[in-house]
């Protein structure tokens, strides 16, 4: 059977994208990133997430990347309630796609994978650098040329299914795909026991589903 490594943070996205990669024929090798985030929720989501998709293995791996630059990190830091189009906002992590799909690189070869799944999106997003189509052909073109594998001539596929979707398609393929997006997933960049509907990705996700005409399902 074809393995992928996908990256699951208990956000819509990576579960809709996981399960994309599932229904597609993959066995699933999972990787969330526990790398000092405020928001501890998503990791207690990203298990529910694997435990649903009956994952071949969940590696939940420890970074430390308190020392770097984000409101996603810094407990101090205030969350912006909006974003201006354009803008990068302070929850934007330096370089975190690149250090996860890294990660997920090694796993992916350690497990002769041939596939990364990620749900990077670059339609309705928070501006993020690492969120972009041309981003992800360029880290591609690091993979064909990075490793034990392609350098033997075999293929590393870097798969973003939502890359160019908008939320609302998203939630939709969610649907269609069976996925109850109210009890496994959590977008919120806050850790309270409900989401606070006022961050960025809670506003994104909250519009998104009004824009359906359906109930918002946890923020």
């Amino acid at each position: 059977m074809k393995k992928a490594v996908c990256l699951i943070s208990g956000g819509m996205d990576s579960c809709v994208a996981a399960t994309m990669a599932k229904k597609d024929g993959y066995e699933i090798y999972a990787l969330t990133l526990d790398y000092g985030q405020r928001n501890k929720q998503e990791i207690a989501f990203a298990k529910k997430i694997c435990k649903s998709l009956k994952v071949k293995k969940h590696i939940i791996m420890k970074i430390d990347l308190s020392s770097l630059n984000s409101a996603l990190i810094d407990k101090r830091a205030k969350m912006p309630q909006r974003v201006k189009r354009g803008e990068i906002p302070s929850t934007y992590v330096p370089a975190r796609n690149t250090i996860f799909i890294s990660l997920a690189l090694a796993l992916a070869e350690t497990f002769d994978a041939e596939a990364i799944v990620i749900g990077i999106n670059s339609v309705d997003f928070s501006g993020y650098p690492d969120c972009t189509p041309e981003y992800a052909t360029r880290f591609q073109q690091l993979i064909d040329v990075a490793t034990k594998k392609t350098a033997e001539g075999k293929k590393i596929k870097l798969k973003t299914p939502l890359l160019r979707m908008s939320k609302q398609e998203i939630i939709r393929k969610g649907v269609s795909l069976g996925i109850d997006l109210q009890s496994l997933t959590w977008s919120c960049y806050e850790s309270g026991e409900k989401p606070c509907g006022r961050c960025p990705s809670c506003l994104i996700r909250t519009n998104a589903f009004a824009a359906i005409t359906q109930k918002n399902p946890r923020s």
